[in-house]
């Protein structure tokens, strides 16, 4: 007869110093389960265990019995309550009193039970152990095996394997002497297989192992570590380019993994240059070698030799050309600085002789110093990948391009050193903005790593993508973003503010050509020699203009003999549409025909014609002109005057909302009451 089941939901409440609730989403209850919770007192109803009625004592007695009875069943069910209940302190310490852990350790030894109940033995004994009351160095040379012999096996339960995995783990993290028992008896392969299966606890717990083991080892394994690590970063691409996505415990674990292999590179770091090491001298001196095509130097004299060295390391931008090992001395980034132009050099050659021979051609205010530039920049990656900073527990910020790259480092430095090139040209530095060019170029590699590019091309099409213009919207968007600029109720109080400031700007254009300005004539022989003065009536309907003396301050609008009444004006030209531009074609410059305007008036297109002495000028008249003529204003001196008026309004009105986030929608409005008999009448007069 098929026993019945039901899916419930447990509410376990242990009695004791610390009471817990424990609740599991489904369990199936049979009515062997029914009979056995009768047992042990557990109040039951409609197949609902809702509380363990006894006292913990008493409960860890009744399931250390359950556990060693003959009927396979009765244990199967101890032992799963065992694995539920053991959460609890209380109930673990009473367990473990009564040397119940050991009895747990016995049946795995054993390995005779079904894997249902070997793998709620492992739960509960795992359970049990993180409280912390018995030490993992009283676990059995045997019982390791045994655990390592269920990660090692290629077909075996997988909630097996998976408890299996975090035994070992937690034994690795506890003891340096467990961890080179486990070291020995579990197999990298088995381990690496693990991390391809589709099973992602599996992986999970798979990779926390090999991240213990990678951590707990010490100076003389590290190396060995090392070895392994770097074996498997070829399988992690199926981790993280899977379809599912990648949890947190994993991007953690794939966290510490990056920081432990990049960690590496920190005794190179830290170590500075030693002049007196011989291959570090003749890696210095390959740089130089490689960068330029020299003549023999055996036949030279030894100070003409120095002095030739002295000025190749001189183009090769280095400070301290007769000694350039100083400017190694810092660390760091120390040897590491070293290593990744000597990377550059020899893998990419043509790339390394196009950058130095390129900027030693260049003005030495202009040039980019290759050796000053790398050493910087290698700090700079150094500080971006937290190389020598220990993992934090609870990192998770990794990088996909690391594990698709043996020599990242490297690999960067030698993308990243061209676009420092690149980006030098780009802000047209000297000497004096070697600081601000590097502070582009971090800002550059940190905005590209942080899309997760997942290739070397990828990250280099990215990052060259991202030029120096490019940089400046970013930062201006920021910035106005910070600022709350673009948020949709700030755009548009700027939209009703702008009619206003517009009038604004129209009033002082007016006032301006009330105030009249002096204008040069330009003979037929290119000479300047007379002044004439043009203002507009404080009526603005005629504009008055005739010429003065040099020495003459701003003359009285009755001197100016000549006036053109506003409403004969037909028409504003400026540049070469002008009159007495086409008069003299080809021989203004261009910044005389940027200047020019014109105002054509009465029915035979008379022309009165300006060249206004600066670009402010040009803007206050030209601006003016259209505001008589009842067009729009169109200088970019309106628009930068617009904006900035905009933006002091702006901010003058969200003063008190300083620091309150301001919503994208406004709040809606309430519904309208029932009726209006609440309202104060105004009609009656005050006793």
């Amino acid at each position: 007869m098929p026993q019945q089941k039901d899916i419930v939901k447990i509410a376990i409440q242990m009695p004791g110093a610390y009471p817990q609730l424990i609740q599991l989403d489904q369990v199936s209850i049979s009515t062997q389960e029914r009979s056995l919770s009768q047992r042990n007192r557990l109040d039951i109803k409609n197949g609902c265990i809702l509380r363990l009625t006894k006292a913990p004592g008493r409960c860890a007695e009744d399931l250390y019995k359950g556990i060693q009875s003959s009927d396979s069943d009765v244990r199967c069910d101890s032992l799963k309550q065992l694995a539920c209940v053991s959460t609890d302190v209380t109930f673990a310490q009473e367990f473990i009193s009564r040397n119940g852990h050991s009895l747990l350790v016995k049946i795995v030894e054993d390995a005779h039970e079904a894997p249902l109940i070997m793998a709620h033995t492992l739960t509960g004994f795992m359970e049990l152990m993180d409280h912390g009351i018995v030490s993992w160095e009283n676990v059995s040379a045997v019982f390791i095996k045994k655990i390592a012999s269920f990660v090692n096996a290629t077909v075996l339960d997988a909630s097996i394997q998976q408890v299996s995995l975090a035994i070992l783990e937690s034994m690795v993290l506890s003891s340096s002497s467990l961890f080179q028992q486990v070291k020995q008896e579990v197999t990298l392969e088995r381990l690496l297989s693990q991390l391809q299966v589709s099973n992602q606890q599996i992986q999970t717990k798979a990779m926390a192992l090999l991240m213990a083991l990678l951590q707990t080892a010490g100076h003389a394994d590290r190396q060995v570590q090392h070895g392994i690590s770097l074996s498997f970063l070829s399988l992690l691409p199926n981790i993280i380019h899977s379809s599912a996505s990648v949890g947190d415990e994993m991007a953690h674990y794939l966290y510490v993994l990056q920081s432990v292999t990049l960690n590496h590179l920190e005794s190179r770091m830290r170590m500075p240059l030693d002049s007196y090491n011989q291959d570090q001298r003749e890696i210095l001196h390959g740089l130089r070698q490689a960068a330029f095509e020299t003549e023999s130097e055996n036949s030279l004299s030894h100070e003409r030799r120095r002095s030739l060295c002295a000025k190749e390391f001189k183009k090769l931008g280095f400070s301290n050309n007769s000694n350039p090992g100083q400017d190694l001395l810092r660390a760091p980034p120390g040897l590491l600085a070293l290593d990744t132009m000597a990377h550059f050099a020899s893998r990419y050659p043509d790339a390394y002789s196009r950058f130095v021979l390129e900027n030693s051609s260049r003005e030495d205010k202009h040039e980019c110093p290759f050796a000053r530039s790398s050493i910087q920049l290698t700090l700079i990656l150094c500080e971006i990948l937290s190389i020598g900073e220990p993992p934090s527990e609870t990192g998770s910020d990794y990088h996909p391009i690391f594990f698709a790259q043996d020599q990242l480092l490297d690999e960067l430095f030698c993308i990243c050193i061209q676009l420092l090139n690149k980006t030098w040209k780009e802000m047209r530095a000297t000497q004096e903005d070697f600081d601000k060019v590097m502070q582009v170029v971090r800002e550059q590699i940190t905005r590209t790593l942080s899309s997760k590019p997942t290739s070397l091309e990828l990250f280099k099409n990215k990052v060259n993508a991202l030029n120096y213009s490019e940089i400046l919207k970013l930062r201006q968007t920021e910035r106005l973003h910070q600022e709350e600029t673009l948020a949709p109720p700030v755009l548009e109080l700027k939209e009703r503010l702008r009619p206003e400031l517009l009038e604004l700007i129209r009033q002082q254009r007016l006032n301006r050509l009330c105030q009249g300005t002096l204008f040069r004539k330009i003979s037929s022989r290119r000479r300047q020699d007379k002044l004439w003065h043009c203002r507009l009536s404080p009526n603005h309907k005629v504009l008055h203009f005739g010429d003065v003396e040099e020495e003459t301050e701003t003359p009285t609008i009755e001197s100016l003999q000549e006036k053109i009444p506003v409403a004969d004006i037909k028409a504003l030209l400026t540049g070469k549409d002008c009159p007495h531009m086409k008069e003299h074609k080809g021989k203004q410059t261009k910044e005389v025909l940027a200047l020019a305007f014109s105002v054509t008036y009465d029915v035979e297109e008379y022309s009165l014609n300006f060249i206004a002495s600066s670009r402010t000028d040009f803007c206050l008249w030209t601006d003016g002109l259209s505001v008589l003529l009842g067009r729009d204003m169109s200088s970019e001196c309106m628009r930068s005057e617009l904006e900035t008026l905009l933006s002091m309004e702006i901010k003058l009105r969200l003063l008190d909302l300083e620091n309150v986030p301001i919503p994208d929608s406004a709040p809606p409005v309430p519904k309208p009451p029932s009726n209006f008999n609440f309202c104060y009448d105004f009609s009656q007069a005050e006793q």
